[in-house]
């Protein structure tokens, strides 16, 4: 049975798509769409009770959610894709750290910039709010900047690391601001994008459609 991805294109689905496609697994995409809410649906809270993408189904049936554990899961199941360094290494353990930054230092607030009235009323006092959550997350994206080993994040290669901080770059905040504030990133990105198993998922996600 294939793997079963919950998303929407230009969302965090891309993740787990990703890790997926580098380890050469079979994948089923199911759009939920982000426009028409159906993350919200419920039929889809029988998925994921917390009602957001994505959610990623597992070949033997579950569902699991969170980007972190589904990048763990699938780094674990696939331990010929390299995409973590060896259990017990130095090196996995900074892939560790930073996967765990971006999960919490991160990706909480893309929620908050993207969606500040599900925090705050709705108005001037959402918008202050939005701003907030914008530099903080350029200043966490300053932070990885500085870790790029180059060209990418880990000084051993390429990584599931690499998967997540290519999809933060891509977002809202760093639109107007990346290219001159995080150009390493800017450039594991176009990297990333020209991998051979990861070129067709990148079209999906951030240039095409599912």
């Amino acid at each position: 049975m294939n793997w079963v991805i919950y998303g929407d294109k230009g969302s965090g689905a891309f993740a787990a798509a990703a890790a997926l496609a580098e380890a050469g697994a079979g994948v089923e995409f199911r759009e939920i769409s982000l426009q028409r809410n159906e993350q919200r649906s419920a039929e889809f809270l029988v998925i994921n009770p917390a009602g957001k993408i994505p959610a990623l189904q597992l070949p033997e049936g579950g569902v699991i959610t969170e980007t972190l554990a589904m990048l763990l899961v699938i780094a674990e199941r696939y331990p010929e894709a390299a995409l973590l360094p060896p259990v017990g290494s130095a090196a996995r353990a900074q892939g560790l750290r930073w996967l765990a930054f971006m999960a919490s230092e991160i990706y909480p607030v893309v929620e908050i910039e993207d969606y500040p009235s599900r925090f705050v009323p709705e108005g001037a006092e959402s918008e202050r709010l939005r701003e907030k959550a914008r530099d903080r997350i350029r200043e966490r994206l300053l932070i990885l900047e500085s870790a790029v080993a180059g060209p990418w994040i880990l000084a051993e290669g390429f990584s599931a690391c690499d998967i997540y901080a290519a999809m933060f770059s891509r977002w809202s905040a760093t639109h107007g601001w990346r290219d001159e504030h995080i150009p390493k990133l800017c450039a594991l990105m176009r990297k990333l994008a020209e991998r051979p198993q990861l070129a067709p998922v990148w079209q999906k996600f951030f240039s095409g459609t599912f």
